[in-house]
Protein backbone atom coordinates (compact mmCIF):
# COMPACT_ATOMS: atom_id res chain seq x y z
CA UNK A 1 0.00 0.00 0.00
CA UNK A 2 1.52 3.32 -1.06
CA UNK A 3 1.36 6.50 0.99
CA UNK A 4 -0.53 9.34 -0.62
CA UNK A 5 1.54 12.51 -1.25
CA UNK A 6 -0.85 14.53 0.90
CA UNK A 7 -0.21 12.23 3.84
CA UNK A 8 3.47 13.08 3.64
CA UNK A 9 2.93 16.82 3.16
CA UNK A 10 0.49 17.33 6.04
CA UNK A 11 2.91 16.32 8.85
CA UNK A 12 5.53 18.66 7.39
CA UNK A 13 2.98 21.49 7.24
CA UNK A 14 2.04 20.81 10.85
CA UNK A 15 5.73 20.84 11.78
CA UNK A 16 6.15 24.24 10.11
CA UNK A 17 3.16 25.56 12.06
CA UNK A 18 4.70 24.39 15.34
CA UNK A 19 7.95 26.11 14.40
CA UNK A 20 6.05 29.30 13.62
CA UNK A 21 4.35 29.10 17.03
CA UNK A 22 7.74 28.80 18.74
CA UNK A 23 8.86 32.00 16.96
CA UNK A 24 6.35 33.97 19.04
CA UNK A 25 9.06 33.88 21.70
CA UNK A 26 11.03 36.45 19.70
CA UNK A 27 10.43 40.20 19.50
CA UNK A 28 8.12 41.95 18.86
CA UNK A 29 5.93 39.41 20.68
CA UNK A 30 8.38 38.49 23.48
CA UNK A 31 6.41 35.42 24.58
CA UNK A 32 9.01 32.87 25.71
CA UNK A 33 6.24 30.68 27.12
CA UNK A 34 5.06 30.08 23.55
CA UNK A 35 8.59 29.29 22.42
CA UNK A 36 8.95 26.58 25.08
CA UNK A 37 5.41 25.32 24.47
CA UNK A 38 6.10 25.12 20.74
CA UNK A 39 9.28 23.14 21.34
CA UNK A 40 7.42 20.78 23.71
CA UNK A 41 4.91 19.97 20.99
CA UNK A 42 7.68 19.65 18.38
CA UNK A 43 9.48 17.01 20.45
CA UNK A 44 6.21 15.27 21.26
CA UNK A 45 5.24 15.00 17.58
CA UNK A 46 8.81 14.06 16.62
CA UNK A 47 8.17 10.67 18.26
CA UNK A 48 6.01 9.78 15.27
CA UNK A 49 8.87 9.98 12.77
CA UNK A 50 9.53 6.57 11.25
CA UNK A 51 13.07 7.02 9.92
CA UNK A 52 16.14 9.22 10.16
CA UNK A 53 15.24 10.84 6.83
CA UNK A 54 11.72 11.47 8.08
CA UNK A 55 13.18 13.02 11.25
CA UNK A 56 15.46 15.26 9.15
CA UNK A 57 12.54 16.45 7.00
CA UNK A 58 10.46 17.04 10.11
CA UNK A 59 13.22 19.11 11.75
CA UNK A 60 13.79 21.04 8.53
CA UNK A 61 10.06 21.86 8.32
CA UNK A 62 10.03 23.00 11.97
CA UNK A 63 13.03 25.23 11.31
CA UNK A 64 11.55 26.64 8.12
CA UNK A 65 8.37 27.65 9.91
CA UNK A 66 10.33 29.12 12.80
CA UNK A 67 12.71 31.18 10.69
CA UNK A 68 10.04 32.26 8.19
CA UNK A 69 8.12 33.80 11.08
CA UNK A 70 11.02 35.12 13.15
CA UNK A 71 12.89 36.60 10.16
CA UNK A 72 9.95 37.88 8.10
CA UNK A 73 11.45 41.37 8.42
CA UNK A 74 14.29 40.32 6.07
CA UNK A 75 12.19 41.47 3.10
CA UNK A 76 12.45 45.11 4.28
CA UNK A 77 15.95 45.89 2.94
CA UNK A 78 14.93 44.74 -0.53
CA UNK A 79 11.93 47.08 -0.57
CA UNK A 80 13.98 50.24 0.02
CA UNK A 81 14.84 50.22 -3.69
CA UNK A 82 11.95 48.03 -4.82
CA UNK A 83 12.45 48.62 -8.53
CA UNK A 84 15.95 47.19 -8.35
CA UNK A 85 15.79 44.64 -5.53
CA UNK A 86 12.11 44.04 -4.81
CA UNK A 87 11.97 40.86 -6.87
CA UNK A 88 14.56 39.32 -4.55
CA UNK A 89 12.51 39.81 -1.35
CA UNK A 90 10.37 36.63 -1.36
CA UNK A 91 13.29 34.52 -2.54
CA UNK A 92 15.50 35.97 0.20
CA UNK A 93 13.01 35.07 2.93
CA UNK A 94 12.24 31.58 1.62
CA UNK A 95 15.83 30.65 0.84
CA UNK A 96 17.17 32.12 4.08
CA UNK A 97 14.59 30.34 6.23
CA UNK A 98 14.94 27.06 4.35
CA UNK A 99 18.73 27.31 4.45
CA UNK A 100 18.93 28.01 8.18
CA UNK A 101 16.43 25.21 8.75
CA UNK A 102 18.96 22.76 7.30
CA UNK A 103 20.87 23.06 10.57
CA UNK A 104 17.77 21.98 12.47
CA UNK A 105 17.12 19.18 9.99
CA UNK A 106 20.64 17.91 10.63
CA UNK A 107 20.04 18.09 14.40
CA UNK A 108 16.87 16.00 14.14
CA UNK A 109 18.57 13.50 11.82
CA UNK A 110 21.47 13.07 14.22
CA UNK A 111 19.11 12.76 17.17
CA UNK A 112 17.29 9.90 15.44
CA UNK A 113 20.57 8.19 14.62
CA UNK A 114 21.58 8.34 18.28
CA UNK A 115 18.24 7.09 19.67
CA UNK A 116 15.20 6.68 17.39
CA UNK A 117 12.02 8.37 18.61
CA UNK A 118 13.47 9.03 22.07
CA UNK A 119 13.68 12.81 21.67
CA UNK A 120 16.27 13.30 24.42
CA UNK A 121 19.28 13.51 22.04
CA UNK A 122 17.82 16.78 20.74
CA UNK A 123 18.99 18.29 24.04
CA UNK A 124 22.48 17.95 22.58
CA UNK A 125 22.01 18.03 18.83
CA UNK A 126 19.82 21.14 18.50
CA UNK A 127 22.10 23.41 20.60
CA UNK A 128 25.04 21.97 18.65
CA UNK A 129 23.35 22.97 15.38
CA UNK A 130 22.74 26.47 16.75
CA UNK A 131 26.37 26.74 17.80
CA UNK A 132 27.52 25.79 14.31
CA UNK A 133 25.04 28.27 12.82
CA UNK A 134 26.64 31.02 14.91
CA UNK A 135 30.09 30.42 13.44
CA UNK A 136 30.00 28.78 10.01
CA UNK A 137 30.10 30.93 6.84
CA UNK A 138 30.82 34.03 9.03
CA UNK A 139 27.85 33.06 11.25
CA UNK A 140 24.24 34.15 11.61
CA UNK A 141 22.99 33.51 15.18
CA UNK A 142 19.97 35.78 14.80
CA UNK A 143 16.78 34.51 16.53
CA UNK A 144 18.45 31.76 18.54
CA UNK A 145 16.05 30.40 21.21
CA UNK A 146 18.01 32.03 24.08
CA UNK A 147 17.30 35.44 22.55
CA UNK A 148 13.67 35.13 23.69
CA UNK A 149 14.77 35.15 27.36
CA UNK A 150 16.64 38.46 27.32
CA UNK A 151 13.95 40.30 29.30
CA UNK A 152 13.17 37.65 31.93
CA UNK A 153 14.97 36.14 34.89
CA UNK A 154 16.41 33.00 33.19
CA UNK A 155 18.11 35.22 30.62
CA UNK A 156 20.55 36.35 33.32
CA UNK A 157 22.16 32.92 33.06
CA UNK A 158 23.84 34.13 29.87
CA UNK A 159 26.35 35.94 32.08
CA UNK A 160 27.43 32.59 33.53
CA UNK A 161 26.98 29.94 30.85
CA UNK A 162 26.49 31.98 27.68
CA UNK A 163 23.65 31.95 25.14
CA UNK A 164 24.43 28.58 23.58
CA UNK A 165 24.36 26.70 26.88
CA UNK A 166 21.07 28.46 27.61
CA UNK A 167 19.78 27.06 24.32
CA UNK A 168 20.53 23.61 25.73
CA UNK A 169 18.54 24.32 28.90
CA UNK A 170 15.56 25.50 26.85
CA UNK A 171 15.55 22.30 24.79
CA UNK A 172 16.02 20.22 27.97
CA UNK A 173 12.91 21.80 29.53
CA UNK A 174 10.98 21.17 26.30
CA UNK A 175 12.12 17.54 26.22
CA UNK A 176 11.00 17.10 29.84
CA UNK A 177 7.63 18.61 28.97
CA UNK A 178 7.24 16.27 26.00
CA UNK A 179 8.06 13.28 28.23
CA UNK A 180 5.45 14.40 30.77
CA UNK A 181 2.83 14.32 28.00
CA UNK A 182 3.58 10.72 26.99
CA UNK A 183 0.53 8.61 27.79
CA UNK A 184 2.54 5.41 28.26
CA UNK A 185 4.91 6.84 30.90
CA UNK A 186 4.37 6.11 34.59
CA UNK A 187 2.02 8.58 36.26
CA UNK A 188 4.45 9.46 39.05
CA UNK A 189 7.20 10.11 36.53
CA UNK A 190 4.91 12.27 34.41
CA UNK A 191 3.85 14.28 37.45
CA UNK A 192 7.46 14.79 38.50
CA UNK A 193 8.55 15.99 35.10
CA UNK A 194 5.42 18.12 34.78
CA UNK A 195 6.08 19.91 38.08
CA UNK A 196 9.67 20.63 37.05
CA UNK A 197 8.58 21.97 33.67
CA UNK A 198 5.83 24.05 35.27
CA UNK A 199 8.33 25.67 37.63
CA UNK A 200 10.63 26.42 34.67
CA UNK A 201 7.78 28.01 32.76
CA UNK A 202 6.94 30.20 35.75
CA UNK A 203 10.53 31.45 35.75
CA UNK A 204 10.19 32.53 32.09
CA UNK A 205 7.46 34.94 33.17
CA UNK A 206 9.48 36.53 35.98
CA UNK A 207 11.28 39.85 35.48
CA UNK A 208 14.92 40.43 36.35
CA UNK A 209 15.07 40.70 40.14
CA UNK A 210 18.59 42.09 40.56
CA UNK A 211 19.04 45.57 42.02
CA UNK A 212 19.45 48.45 39.57
CA UNK A 213 23.00 48.93 38.38
CA UNK A 214 24.77 51.91 40.00
CA UNK A 215 25.15 54.93 37.74
CA UNK A 216 28.31 56.92 37.13
CA UNK A 217 28.41 60.71 37.02
CA UNK A 218 28.98 60.63 33.25
CA UNK A 219 26.26 61.35 30.70
CA UNK A 220 26.08 60.14 27.11
CA UNK A 221 23.83 61.87 24.57
CA UNK A 222 22.39 59.43 22.03
CA UNK A 223 21.21 61.11 18.82
CA UNK A 224 18.43 59.58 16.69
CA UNK A 225 17.77 61.55 13.45
CA UNK A 226 15.09 59.13 12.11
CA UNK A 227 16.25 59.23 8.49
CA UNK A 228 14.19 56.74 6.51
CA UNK A 229 16.44 54.61 4.32
CA UNK A 230 14.76 55.65 1.08
CA UNK A 231 15.36 59.32 2.01
CA UNK A 232 18.74 59.01 3.68
CA UNK A 233 20.79 59.67 0.53
CA UNK A 234 18.29 61.98 -1.15
CA UNK A 235 20.19 65.24 -1.90
CA UNK A 236 17.16 67.28 -0.89
CA UNK A 237 16.82 65.48 2.46
CA UNK A 238 20.51 65.27 3.39
CA UNK A 239 20.64 68.84 4.81
CA UNK A 240 17.48 68.17 6.82
CA UNK A 241 18.92 65.13 8.59
CA UNK A 242 22.36 66.68 9.06
CA UNK A 243 20.95 69.89 10.54
CA UNK A 244 18.67 67.83 12.77
CA UNK A 245 21.65 65.98 14.23
CA UNK A 246 23.56 69.24 14.71
CA UNK A 247 20.58 70.74 16.52
CA UNK A 248 20.18 67.74 18.79
CA UNK A 249 23.91 67.77 19.54
CA UNK A 250 23.99 71.46 20.48
CA UNK A 251 20.73 71.39 22.47
CA UNK A 252 21.11 72.36 26.14
CA UNK A 253 20.40 69.67 28.74
CA UNK A 254 17.21 69.63 30.74
CA UNK A 255 17.17 72.21 33.59
CA UNK A 256 19.23 70.94 36.49
CA UNK A 257 20.82 68.16 34.45
CA UNK A 258 24.53 67.99 33.54
CA UNK A 259 25.80 68.54 30.01
CA UNK A 260 26.71 65.37 28.08
CA UNK A 261 30.27 64.11 28.35
CA UNK A 262 30.09 62.31 24.98
CA UNK A 263 27.69 62.63 22.05
CA UNK A 264 27.03 59.58 19.86
CA UNK A 265 25.57 59.70 16.36
CA UNK A 266 24.41 56.51 14.59
CA UNK A 267 25.97 54.42 11.82
CA UNK A 268 26.60 56.25 8.49
CA UNK A 269 25.36 59.44 10.14
CA UNK A 270 26.81 61.67 7.41
CA UNK A 271 26.56 61.09 3.65
CA UNK A 272 30.07 62.27 2.75
CA UNK A 273 33.24 60.14 2.88
CA UNK A 274 35.55 61.36 5.62
CA UNK A 275 38.08 62.79 3.18
CA UNK A 276 35.35 65.10 1.79
CA UNK A 277 33.68 65.89 5.12
CA UNK A 278 36.17 68.36 6.62
CA UNK A 279 33.76 71.30 6.91
CA UNK A 280 30.95 69.08 8.18
CA UNK A 281 33.22 67.59 10.84
CA UNK A 282 34.13 71.06 12.08
CA UNK A 283 30.42 71.90 12.38
CA UNK A 284 29.80 68.69 14.28
CA UNK A 285 32.63 69.37 16.71
CA UNK A 286 31.40 72.93 17.22
CA UNK A 287 27.91 71.65 18.03
CA UNK A 288 29.39 69.17 20.52
CA UNK A 289 31.21 71.92 22.41
CA UNK A 290 33.31 70.40 25.16
CA UNK A 291 31.97 66.91 24.49
CA UNK A 292 33.66 64.71 21.89
CA UNK A 293 31.34 63.39 19.20
CA UNK A 294 31.49 59.78 18.03
CA UNK A 295 29.74 59.02 14.74
CA UNK A 296 29.45 56.54 11.93
CA UNK A 297 30.89 57.47 8.54
CA UNK A 298 32.31 55.97 5.36
CA UNK A 299 36.05 56.03 5.11
CA UNK A 300 38.09 55.70 1.92
CA UNK A 301 41.63 54.43 1.79
CA UNK A 302 43.41 53.48 -1.41
CA UNK A 303 40.14 52.99 -3.33
CA UNK A 304 38.72 50.84 -0.53
CA UNK A 305 35.63 51.80 1.44
CA UNK A 306 35.21 51.09 5.14
CA UNK A 307 32.15 51.32 7.35
CA UNK A 308 33.70 53.21 10.24
CA UNK A 309 33.17 54.88 13.57
CA UNK A 310 35.25 57.96 14.34
CA UNK A 311 35.71 60.15 17.39
CA UNK A 312 36.19 63.87 16.75
CA UNK A 313 38.21 66.24 18.90
CA UNK A 314 37.11 69.82 19.59
CA UNK A 315 38.59 71.08 16.32
CA UNK A 316 36.78 68.50 14.17
CA UNK A 317 39.82 66.34 13.55
CA UNK A 318 39.49 62.57 13.65
CA UNK A 319 41.14 61.61 16.94
CA UNK A 320 40.28 57.90 16.82
CA UNK A 321 38.73 55.55 14.33
CA UNK A 322 37.48 51.99 14.08
CA UNK A 323 36.65 50.09 10.89
CA UNK A 324 33.89 47.48 11.00
CA UNK A 325 35.44 44.04 10.63
CA UNK A 326 32.41 41.69 10.62
CA UNK A 327 30.54 42.66 7.47
CA UNK A 328 27.07 41.59 6.33
CA UNK A 329 27.23 39.08 3.45
CA UNK A 330 25.05 40.18 0.52
CA UNK A 331 24.47 43.50 2.32
CA UNK A 332 27.84 45.20 2.75
CA UNK A 333 29.73 42.93 0.43
CA UNK A 334 28.92 40.23 -2.10
CA UNK A 335 30.67 36.89 -2.05
CA UNK A 336 32.10 36.41 -5.54
CA UNK A 337 31.41 40.12 -6.00
CA UNK A 338 33.49 40.52 -9.17
CA UNK A 339 31.48 37.85 -10.93
CA UNK A 340 28.06 38.96 -9.68
CA UNK A 341 28.87 42.59 -10.40
CA UNK A 342 28.92 41.75 -14.12
CA UNK A 343 25.22 40.98 -13.78
CA UNK A 344 24.46 44.17 -11.86
CA UNK A 345 24.14 42.45 -8.46
CA UNK A 346 25.77 44.36 -5.62
CA UNK A 347 25.50 44.47 -1.83
CA UNK A 348 22.43 46.33 -0.64
CA UNK A 349 24.42 48.77 1.48
CA UNK A 350 27.45 49.04 -0.80
CA UNK A 351 28.22 52.57 -1.89
CA UNK A 352 30.93 51.78 -4.41
CA UNK A 353 32.43 48.83 -6.21
CA UNK A 354 31.55 45.46 -4.77
CA UNK A 355 31.03 46.72 -1.22
CA UNK A 356 32.98 47.54 1.89
CA UNK A 357 36.30 46.15 2.99
CA UNK A 358 36.68 44.58 6.43
CA UNK A 359 38.67 46.27 9.17
CA UNK A 360 41.51 44.59 11.04
CA UNK A 361 39.43 43.48 14.04
CA UNK A 362 38.03 44.65 17.40
CA UNK A 363 39.54 47.82 18.81
CA UNK A 364 39.02 49.86 21.97
CA UNK A 365 38.33 53.59 21.91
CA UNK A 366 39.58 55.78 24.75
CA UNK A 367 37.09 58.26 26.21
CA UNK A 368 39.34 59.60 28.95
CA UNK A 369 37.67 59.71 32.37
CA UNK A 370 34.76 57.57 31.11
CA UNK A 371 37.16 54.74 30.34
CA UNK A 372 37.45 52.66 27.20
CA UNK A 373 34.63 51.47 24.96
CA UNK A 374 34.36 48.61 22.50
CA UNK A 375 32.60 49.86 19.34
CA UNK A 376 30.12 47.59 17.58
CA UNK A 377 28.78 48.73 14.24
CA UNK A 378 25.28 47.41 13.51
CA UNK A 379 25.53 43.69 12.69
CA UNK A 380 28.56 43.19 14.94
CA UNK A 381 26.35 43.26 18.04
CA UNK A 382 24.81 39.95 16.88
CA UNK A 383 27.98 37.98 17.66
CA UNK A 384 28.96 37.22 21.27
CA UNK A 385 32.24 35.75 20.07
CA UNK A 386 33.26 39.09 18.53
CA UNK A 387 32.82 40.88 21.86
CA UNK A 388 34.75 38.16 23.69
CA UNK A 389 37.87 38.70 21.58
CA UNK A 390 38.26 42.40 22.40
CA UNK A 391 41.89 43.41 23.04
CA UNK A 392 41.03 44.06 26.72
CA UNK A 393 37.94 44.36 28.87
CA UNK A 394 36.31 47.74 28.13
CA UNK A 395 34.34 49.87 30.59
CA UNK A 396 31.30 49.97 28.32
CA UNK A 397 30.06 48.98 24.87
CA UNK A 398 28.88 51.30 22.09
CA UNK A 399 26.66 50.14 19.28
CA UNK A 400 25.92 52.46 16.38
CA UNK A 401 23.47 51.17 13.83
CA UNK A 402 21.21 52.08 10.94
CA UNK A 403 18.17 49.90 11.59
CA UNK A 404 16.20 51.76 8.93
CA UNK A 405 17.13 48.78 6.74
CA UNK A 406 15.20 46.44 9.03
CA UNK A 407 11.71 47.89 8.63
CA UNK A 408 9.36 49.20 11.29
CA UNK A 409 8.49 46.08 13.26
CA UNK A 410 10.32 42.94 14.33
CA UNK A 411 13.79 43.62 12.87
CA UNK A 412 14.86 46.64 14.97
CA UNK A 413 13.33 45.13 18.12
CA UNK A 414 15.17 41.85 17.63
CA UNK A 415 18.38 43.75 17.01
CA UNK A 416 17.89 45.60 20.30
CA UNK A 417 17.33 42.26 22.05
CA UNK A 418 20.70 41.07 20.80
CA UNK A 419 22.41 44.21 22.09
CA UNK A 420 20.86 43.47 25.48
CA UNK A 421 22.27 39.93 25.30
CA UNK A 422 25.78 41.28 24.80
CA UNK A 423 25.38 43.51 27.88
CA UNK A 424 24.28 40.54 30.02
CA UNK A 425 27.05 38.26 28.75
CA UNK A 426 29.77 40.80 29.47
CA UNK A 427 28.34 42.46 32.57
CA UNK A 428 28.83 45.81 30.83
CA UNK A 429 26.58 48.76 30.00
CA UNK A 430 25.84 49.35 26.34
CA UNK A 431 25.03 52.69 24.71
CA UNK A 432 23.06 52.28 21.49
CA UNK A 433 22.57 55.05 18.92
CA UNK A 434 20.25 53.98 16.09
CA UNK A 435 19.28 56.05 13.07
CA UNK A 436 15.55 55.28 13.23
CA UNK A 437 15.61 53.60 16.64
CA UNK A 438 15.57 52.05 19.04
CA UNK A 439 18.31 54.14 20.68
CA UNK A 440 18.86 53.08 24.28
CA UNK A 441 21.08 52.95 27.32
CA UNK A 442 21.29 49.37 28.54
CA UNK A 443 22.60 48.37 31.96
CA UNK A 444 24.89 45.38 32.69
CA UNK A 445 21.84 43.19 33.37
CA UNK A 446 20.47 43.91 29.90
CA UNK A 447 17.71 46.22 31.13
CA UNK A 448 16.80 49.25 29.04
CA UNK A 449 17.00 52.18 31.45
CA UNK A 450 16.43 54.94 28.90
CA UNK A 451 15.32 54.82 25.27
CA UNK A 452 13.81 56.58 22.27
CA UNK A 453 10.89 54.89 20.48
CA UNK A 454 11.20 53.47 17.00
CA UNK A 455 10.73 55.90 14.09
CA UNK A 456 10.95 59.05 16.19
CA UNK A 457 13.61 61.75 15.97
CA UNK A 458 15.19 63.12 19.10
CA UNK A 459 17.94 62.52 21.61
CA UNK A 460 18.33 61.23 25.14
CA UNK A 461 20.84 62.17 27.80
CA UNK A 462 21.48 58.99 29.75
CA UNK A 463 23.74 58.42 32.73
CA UNK A 464 26.32 55.73 32.02
CA UNK A 465 25.88 52.72 34.34
CA UNK A 466 28.96 51.42 36.10
CA UNK A 467 30.42 48.22 34.68
CA UNK A 468 29.85 45.01 36.58
CA UNK A 469 32.47 42.44 37.43
CA UNK A 470 33.81 40.27 34.62
CA UNK A 471 31.33 37.46 34.04
CA UNK A 472 32.27 33.79 33.74
CA UNK A 473 31.13 33.83 30.12
CA UNK A 474 33.24 36.90 29.31
CA UNK A 475 36.27 35.00 30.66
CA UNK A 476 35.63 31.61 29.03
CA UNK A 477 33.53 32.25 25.91
CA UNK A 478 31.99 29.35 23.99
CA UNK A 479 34.94 26.95 24.06
CA UNK A 480 34.16 25.11 27.35
CA UNK A 481 30.54 24.57 26.33
CA UNK A 482 31.57 23.43 22.85
CA UNK A 483 33.99 20.88 24.35
CA UNK A 484 31.39 19.56 26.81
CA UNK A 485 28.81 19.40 24.02
CA UNK A 486 31.20 17.45 21.82
CA UNK A 487 31.94 15.04 24.66
CA UNK A 488 28.23 14.61 25.30
CA UNK A 489 27.53 13.87 21.66
CA UNK A 490 30.41 11.42 21.55
CA UNK A 491 29.16 9.60 24.65
CA UNK A 492 25.63 9.49 23.27
CA UNK A 493 26.92 8.08 19.99
CA UNK A 494 28.92 5.38 21.77
CA UNK A 495 25.89 4.47 23.87
CA UNK A 496 23.75 4.21 20.76
CA UNK A 497 26.19 1.78 19.14
CA UNK A 498 26.17 -0.45 22.21
CA UNK A 499 22.37 -0.66 22.38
Amino acid sequence: MTTRPGARVMPLAAAAVLGAVAAFGQAPYDLPLLLVAGFIMVIRVYDRCQSSIGAALFGWAVGTGYFMHALHWIVSPFMVDASRYGWMAPFALVFLAAGLALFWGLAFWLSWRISPKAGWPLILTLPAAELVRAYIFTGFPWAMPAQSLVGVLPGQMMAVIGPHALNLLIVAVAAAGAFALRPNAALASRLGWGIGVGFSLILTAMPVLRAPAPLTDYVLRLVQPNAAQRDKWNPEKIPVFFDRQLRFTAAPPEPGQPAPDVVIWPESAIPWPLDYAGEALVEIAKAGGAAPVALGAQRRDDRRYYNSMVVLDRSGEVAQQYDKHHLVPFGEYMPFGDLLGRFGIYGLAAQAGNGYSAGSGPKLLDFGPLGTALPLICYEAVFPQDVNVAPARPDFLIQITNDAWFGKGAGPRQHLAQARMRAIEQGLPLARAANTGISAMIDPQGRVISSLPLNQSGFIDAALPAPGRPTPYSRMGDLPFAVLLLLGLGSAGIRARRV
